[in-house]
């Protein structure tokens, strides 16, 4: 007999809001470094308008976010998603990130795998990349531990903290997690 899923990934729902912002506040001193969006003065208001912004992009069918969930609790415990899509090309990124209680316990593969399944299964993507800075050992493992292959460093490819740096491009397409 399985065991039970310990995490679910869904799309936000308005009700996600406050859950999603204890989540943000309790990892605020990691998240703010890799994440643009995350800042000592995050608010209450800033978790509402993410999960609105969210609600929209998948309404508009240009960016597809997700959230990470505890099974048990219903808790918010990061994010995840498929962006930069490209219906031309049928390609995507995953991106991912994991509050701070939960790092170390493969929570952002689970969620990563499952977003892949996503962009194959239900978008009809051919290709999903993860980008990942040089120095984010975090990401690059989760990129490995998911099959991805690495398929170069490219340069100037992630705009980071002001500058452009370099970063890893690592590829999944459907057989890889299908």
């Amino acid at each position: 007999m399985s065991e039970a899923p310990k995490y679910v990934v869904r799309k936000f729902e308005p009700s996600d809001a406050e859950s999603f912002y204890a989540a943000v506040r309790e990892s605020i001193d990691e998240l703010a470094y890799w994440m643009p969006w995350c800042s000592a003065n995050y608010a209450f208001s800033d978790a509402e308008n993410w999960i609105k912004k969210c609600i929209d992009l998948w309404a508009s069918n240009t960016e597809y976010p997700l959230g990470i969930f505890d099974a048990s609790t219903g808790a918010v415990i990061g994010g995840t998603g498929i962006h930069e899509i490209s219906r031309a090309f049928r390609i995507g990124s995953i991106g991912y990130w994991v509050s701070s209680r939960y790092k170390g316990h493969g929570v952002a593969r689970f969620a990563a795998h499952q977003a892949a399944l996503i962009g194959f299964n239900q978008l009809e993507l051919t290709r999903l990349e993860i980008v990942v800075l040089t120095h984010n050992i975090a990401s690059q493992r989760v990129a490995m531990a998911l099959g991805a292959t690495l398929e170069c460093e490219a340069r100037n490819r992630l705009y980071f903290q002001g500058a452009p740096h370099d970063a890893f491009v690592y590829s999944l397409v459907p057989e890889d997690v299908l």
